[in-house]
């Protein structure tokens, strides 16, 4: 199973520890320990996906539930109205995160906040976040934005502007528990709905008219 290489320190860490209680001879505490360390691996787990071929497609950018879909006015970020799905990300789920379509990373920004529960609502607008404003191949825009929640502190992100993406290709990751929401220009027909669990880098999430 192939891992993100962000979760070798953590894996090893608790391998040590584990092996260390056993060496010991500390059996009862040792069992947990090494629980533990295949949760964590199992957390940092990182699958091939098989990525849909077509023309205007928009995958998901992360695995998880959907949340919310939602129209949203024109920002700062994000100049024209677009529709925001949110993805809520257990975890148990996978947590790398996906660029939902082919292009260019256009722009990148990255804000502090708070980390309120990651499913609600409001942490869209309050939460520690890093968004992507991306440029597919026919020059149209939407933006990808990782969304730190309570347990979630690290926003992994490898992209930086002027980098040149497939569909699918992986871009970063949050660590233990988090939200990715894809604002979508305004005109995509959605292809998902609330409450749908969707797959990283194969769900279809939107279509470009």
């Amino acid at each position: 199973m192939r891992l993100a290489r962000e979760g070798y320190p953590l894996i090893f860490t608790a391998a040590a520890v584990t092996a260390g209680a056993w060496v010991a001879g500390w059996r009862r505490l040792a069992a947990p320990l090494a629980l533990g360390t295949v949760a964590i691996a199992a957390f940092f787990r990182d699958p091939e996906r098989v990525i849909p071929q077509g023309e205007g497609l928009i995958v998901a950018p992360a695995d998880g539930r959907v949340t919310s879909i939602a129209r949203i006015e024109a920002n700062d970020f994000m100049p024209e109205p677009t529709t925001r799905i949110s993805i809520f990300l257990s975890p148990l789920d996978v947590h790398i995160n996906r660029m939902p379509v082919a292009g260019v990373v256009e722009q990148a920004k990255y804000r502090p906040g708070k980390f309120i529960a990651a499913y609600k609502d409001v942490a869209s607008g309050e939460n520690e976040q890093n968004a992507l404003r991306l440029i597919d191949e026919q020059g149209r825009r939407l933006a990808v934005i990782q969304v730190a929640g309570v347990v979630a502190r690290r926003i992994v992100c490898h992209a930086k502007p002027g980098d040149a993406f497939a569909r699918g290709e992986r871009f970063g990751m949050i660590m233990f528990g988090s939200r990715t929401d894809a604002y979508l220009p305004g005109d995509c027909r959605i292809e998902v709905c609330e409450g749908q669990h969707v797959v990283g880098g194969e769900t279809i999430v939107g279509r470009f008219p």
